[in-house]
C-alpha cells in the first residue's frame, strides 16, 4: 500500500485585530480560530511567553498533542494486531523548545510518558517493546527533526 497520499486541510483565521492591525507589536492580539469541516472550533493563541493567552491552545501544545496522539493510536493498533489487550492508556507528554535568537527557535526534544494497562501479565515485555515500534510507525514522529523519546510504564489490569 505504499504511495497512498492523504490530504488534510484546516482553516486558521486571526481574530486578534484590536483596531489597528499589526501597526505596533504590543498592540495586536495573538488569538485565532482553527476550524476544519465537521470539527469543533479550536481556540488558538500564542504561548503566554510570546504575548498569547494561557487559556487557549498554542502551536507548541498542539505539536506535542499531535505526537502523543499519533504514538497512542499507532501503539494501540500494534497491540490489537498482536492480541495484547490494552485496557487503559494515558500519556503525560512534555517537550522542550529552545529559542535561538532572531525571533526563532525549535523543539529539541519531546518525551512521551505513556502509562499503559494491559490485561495479561505475560504480555508485559512485548507491550513495552511495542513503544519502539509505534515510534517507528508514527506519521507525526516521522515528520519532525528532533528526538521523540519514550518512558512507558506498563501496568496489569
Amino acid at each position: 500500500m505504499s504511495g497512498r497520499e492523504h490530504h488534510y486541510e484546516v482553516h486558521v483565521r486571526w481574530t486578534g485585530n484590536r483596531g489597528s492591525g499589526t501597526a505596533r507589536y504590543l498592540d495586536y492580539g495573538r488569538d485565532h480560530d482553527v476550524t476544519a469541516p465537521g470539527r469543533p472550533l479550536l481556540l488558538g493563541s500564542a504561548d503566554p511567553a510570546f504575548r498569547g493567552q494561557a487559556e487557549r491552545w498554542n502551536p507548541e501544545d498542539l505539536l506535542l498533542a499531535s505526537l502523543s496522539e499519533c504514538h497512542m493510536l499507532t501503539y494501540l493498533a500494534l497491540c490489537a494486531r498482536e492480541r495484547i489487550v490494552v485496557t487503559a492508556y494515558e500519556d503525560r507528554a512534555s517537550g522542550t523548545m529552545t529559542e535561538t535568537g532572531a525571533y526563532s527557535g525549535r523543539f529539541t526534544e519531546v518525551v512521551l510518558a505513556p502509562s499503559v494497562h494491559i490485561a495479561d501479565p505475560e504480555h508485559r515485555e512485548r507491550a513495552a517493546e511495542l513503544h519502539h515500534d509505534a515510534n517507528q510507525g508514527c506519521f507525526i514522529a516521522n515528520s519532525v527533526n528532533f528526538p521523540v523519546r519514550h518512558e512507558p510504564e506498563i501496568h496489569i489490569g
